[in-house]
């Protein structure tokens, strides 16, 4: 009789991986479920935004929130994890740093993740500051014009997303969404990429959209008249009335009660410190 293939997602429900997810931040409770569309109105985007410019928050979490990845992640709880780095060592006085690179890791063009792309993604984004190179297909090497100790938490910004040498200035990633559609200024759309490093841990939602409203007056209203899920704002007051959306203003942020989110959400950053798409779900 032939064995039965084992769902992966269904490893899921067990004790140990409730432990996993907690570790990611998600509360005990029903674990999440793949499934549904995030919508979010975000503030910050211009018609000049492309995938090499554009700092707004628009931008920083159509990087890093959905497209790309970067060497780190810094979690809700401000402790650092490994994202495309999966281990890293310094020198004694901080200036030299190497980073063991995840294997196994696809850009949604098909090539494959290396140190590569680290080099060509960190020379652009760090500039002369630093002295970027390949220790081997899967290790890279920074030298510091000067020590820091934090460099690994700096590296978790959306500045050094990592990007493919061959398209440095696409919308071609390694993150758990692949671009559908974008138009600077106004829109994005992105579909769940299959088969990623984070299944059963993160990106939960099968499609993403994010719409630039720059007025918070009108994100408000856009949230109260259900046309989106969340959106970030500096005010809460006009969403008090409704039992229906939850104000989180320590991280700048409103979203529906129909979206769940961890026990943790970031504060460094408004949409779960950008990470919104990777690590809310719906409920």
């Amino acid at each position: 009789m032939r064995k039965p293939s084992v769902d992966r997602r269904a490893l899921f429900a067990s004790g140990a991986a409730a432990a996993l997810l907690a570790a990611a931040g998600v509360s005990a409770g029903p674990l999440p479920q793949q499934g549904g569309k995030l919508r979010l109105a975000l503030s910050g985007a211009s018609r000049k935004d492309s995938w090499a410019k554009g700092d707004g928050l628009f931008m920083q979490v159509a990087r890093l929130g959905v497209v790309f990845e970067a060497l780190t992640e810094v979690a809700a709880d401000g402790t650092l994890r490994p994202e495309l780095a999966t281990a890293w060592n310094a020198s004694a006085d901080s200036r030299t740093w190497s980073f063991d690179l995840r294997r196994d890791v696809m850009f949604h063009d098909g090539h494959a993740f290396g140190a590569s792309d680290v080099v060509a993604s960190l020379r652009r984004s760090i500039g002369p500051a630093a002295t970027i190179e390949a220790e081997g297909p899967q290790r890279v090497r920074a030298t510091l014009d000067s020590p820091d100790p934090a460099f690994p938490f700096t590296l978790a910004a959306p500045a050094h997303v990592i990007r493919p040498a061959h398209a440095l200035d696409k919308g071609i990633g390694t993150g758990l969404y692949q671009l559908v559609h974008f138009a600077p200024g106004q829109q994005l759309l992105a579909q769940r990429s299959p088969n990623h490093w984070k299944d059963g841990l993160a990106g939960w939602f099968d499609r993403i959209e994010l719409v630039s409203i720059p007025s918070e007056a009108v994100r408000v209203q856009a949230l109260a008249e259900y046309l989106v899920d969340a959106v970030d704002l500096t005010d809460g007051t006009p969403l008090a009335i409704f039992d229906d959306i939850a104000v989180h203003l320590d991280a700048g942020q409103a979203a529906s009660r129909s979206i769940a989110m961890p026990g943790n959400i970031g504060t460094r950053h408004s949409m779960d410190d950008l990470r919104a798409a990777q690590r809310w779900w719906a409920a």
